[in-house]
C-alpha cells in the first residue's frame, strides 16, 4: 500500500481526476463551480480557469447538479443531454457535519466508435419514446405524471408512496385539498401508473358547468331530447371515458339530481343519455376530487351520503403550501426552471431574502399563487435575479398590514402561530433548538405551543 502514500498523492490524483474516460465537476452550496476537470472542460469547450467560480446551470447544458443540492438525493446514472449527445451522469450531494455543502457530478464520456454508436442508439429511442408520449397525451389526455410531483417534505412522500400503492386497480379515489394543492396533477398522475393509461383520461369541472347543463355534459343526448338539442346529439363524458378513467373535479358542486343519477351509474355500471331508451354499459375508474368538506355538505342536505361513501374508498388529504414549507424553496427553483423555459426569458435564481419570504408568507392560493407569483416577477424583473422589488406591492404588505376585520392582537398571534410552527419544522421538533432560535424560555415555548396546538 506504499503507493498511497503522500509521496505519490499528486500522481493518484492526477490518475482519479484528470484521466480522459469522464468528466468531473465539483459545485458548492450556492451550485457555483469549484473544480472542472480537463476532460469536461475540453469537451464544453471552456476554460477551466473562467469557469470558476460560475453557475454550473450556466455552463453544463441541462445540468441538475444544483438541484440535487437542494433535494440531498443522489442521482446515479442519470442519462443528460449535452451537446448534442446523451451522457450518463452521476451526481452526489456532499455533507459536512450533517449538512449538504456542495456536490460532486462525474459524466462518463469516452470518444469511442463504441460510444458514438451507442449514443446513436439512445437518440433514436428517446426520440421514439418522446414521440409516444406526445402521442399518449393528445390521444388520451395526459399532462401530468408522478414526476411532476416535486417535494421531498414526508407529506409529499408519503402521498406518492400511497399513489404508487392504489393506482395500478381500479379503486375510486377521493383527493381531498384546498385549491391551489395540485388535485388534477394528482389525478393525472394516478390514471398515468394505472392499468388504463392508454386509454381516455375525461375531466369534469363540476363548479363550472351551469346545473341545467349538467346531466346532458356527463351523461349525453339524443336529438330532440330537449329545447336547444345539437342535431346528431351528444356523448357524455361519461361514455367518452369508458376503457379510462373519469375525473370529477370539485365534486361537491355537483347537483343532487345528477348524484342520484351518477350513483346508478356507479353501481350498475351502465349509463343512459338524455332522450334515450337504451342502458350504454361503460368500464371506468372515478378519481373524484374537492377542496370542500362533504360532511358538512351532507348535513346541510347539499351532498348525498350514499354518494359520499361510494367514492371516499381511499382518501389522499393533500396538504397545503403553508404545511410543507420544507418544500418551497424546491418548489420555487423548479417552477422558476419551467417559466423561464417557457418565456426564453433568462432569469436564474432568487436572492436570499425573497426564498425567505417565501417561507414565512402563508400562500392561500397555495401552488397556484406561487407559480402566478415567480411568473409574474420573471417578466417583471430587469436582472436575472428575482429580488424582494420584484414583487406586488400588494402580497408584501399582505403580511404586514391591519386588515380591517381583523384586530391587531390577532394579526399579532397569528404571525407568532406562524412563526413558532415554521421553526419547528426547520429543526424537526428539537425544542430546545427552537427556543434557542426564537429567543424564548423553553417554559414560554412550550405555553405557547399548546396555546396553538402546535
Amino acid at each position: 500500500m506504499q503507493f498511497l502514500n503522500n509521496e505519490y498523492r499528486d500522481e493518484i490524483f492526477e490518475a482519479a481526476f484528470e484521466n480522459g474516460y469522464h468528466c468531473l465537476v465539483v459545485v458548492d452550496r450556492q451550485g457555483f463551480i469549484t473544480y472542472m476537470n480537463k476532460s469536461y472542460c475540453n469537451f464544453l469547450d471552456v476554460d477551466q480557469q473562467k469557469i470558476v467560480g460560475m453557475h454550473v446551470a450556466d455552463v453544463i447544458e441541462n445540468s441538475r447538479m444544483h438541484i440535487v443540492i437542494d433535494t440531498g438525493v443522489e442521482e446515479i446514472a442519470d442519462l443528460q443531454y449535452i451537446r448534442g449527445n446523451y451522457m450518463i451522469a452521476n451526481r452526489i450531494p456532499v455533507y459536512s457535519n450533517g449538512e449538504i455543502v456542495g456536490a460532486i457530478g462525474t459524466v462518463l464520456y469516452r470518444d469511442t466508435k463504441e460510444w458514438m454508436e451507442m449514443n446513436s442508439h439512445i437518440k433514436n429511442v428517446m426520440l421514439e419514446l418522446e414521440y409516444y408520449r406526445n402521442q399518449l397525451k393528445h390521444q388520451h389526455g395526459i399532462t401530468y405524471s408522478l414526476h411532476d410531483l416535486i417535494g421531498k417534505s414526508s407529506s409529499i412522500i408519503e402521498i406518492k408512496n400511497k399513489v404508487k400503492k392504489v393506482a395500478p386497480g381500479d379503486v375510486t379515489i377521493l383527493l381531498r385539498g384546498e385549491s391551489g394543492t395540485g388535485k388534477e396533477l394528482f389525478a393525472h398522475s394516478i390514471h398515468h401508473l394505472s392499468e388504463r393509461n392508454s386509454n381516455p383520461f375525461v375531466v369534469v369541472n363540476c363548479a363550472t358547468i351551469p346545473e341545467h347543463l349538467f346531466e346532458a355534459e356527463l351523461f349525453g343526448y339524443h336529438e330532440g331530447a330537449f329545447t336547444g338539442a345539437k342535431k346528431g346529439g351528444k356523448i357524455g363524458k361519461i361514455q367518452l371515458a369508458d376503457g379510462g378513467t373519469l375525473f370529477l373535479d370539485e365534486i361537491g358542486d355537483m347537483p343532487m339530481s345528477t348524484q342520484v343519477k351518477l350513483l346508478r351509474v356507479l353501481q350498475e355500471g351502465k349509463v343512459e343519455a338524455l332522450g334515450g331508451t337504451e342502458s350504454q354499459k361503460v368500464d371506468l375508474r372515478i378519481v373524484a376530487a374537492t377542496n370542500q368538506p362533504l360532511e358538512k355538505r351532507m348535513e346541510e342536505n347539499l351532498f348525498r351520503e350514499d354518494l359520499f361513501y361510494r367514492i371516499n374508498v381511499i382518501p389522499i388529504h393533500i396538504p397545503p403550501l403553508r404545511e410543507r414549507t420544507e418544500d418551497i424553496r424546491l418548489l420555487s427553483k423548479y417552477l422558476l426552471y419551467k417559466i423561464t423555459r417557457r418565456s426564453g426569458k433568462r432569469v436564474i435564481d432568487f436572492q436570499s431574502d425573497v426564498l425567505d419570504f417565501f417561507m414565512h408568507y402563508s400562500w392561500p392560493g397555495n401552488i397556484r399563487e406561487l407559480e402566478n407569483l415567480i411568473e409574474s416577477a420573471v417578466y417583471l424583473t430587469n436582472s436575472e435575479i428575482i429580488t424582494l422589488s420584484d414583487l406586488p406591492e400588494q402580497m408584501k404588505q399582505s403580511s404586514y398590514v391591519l386588515s380591517e376585520r381583523r384586530s391587531l392582537k390577532d394579526i399579532v398571534e397569528e404571525t407568532e402561530k406562524q412563526t413558532i410552527e415554521v421553526t419547528l419544522q426547520k429543526v424537526q421538533g428539537d425544542k430546545n433548538k427552537a427556543k434557542n432560535m426564537l429567543g424564548i424560555g423553553k417554559s414560554a415555548l412550550y405555553e405557547k405551543i399548546k396555546k396553538y396546538s402546535l
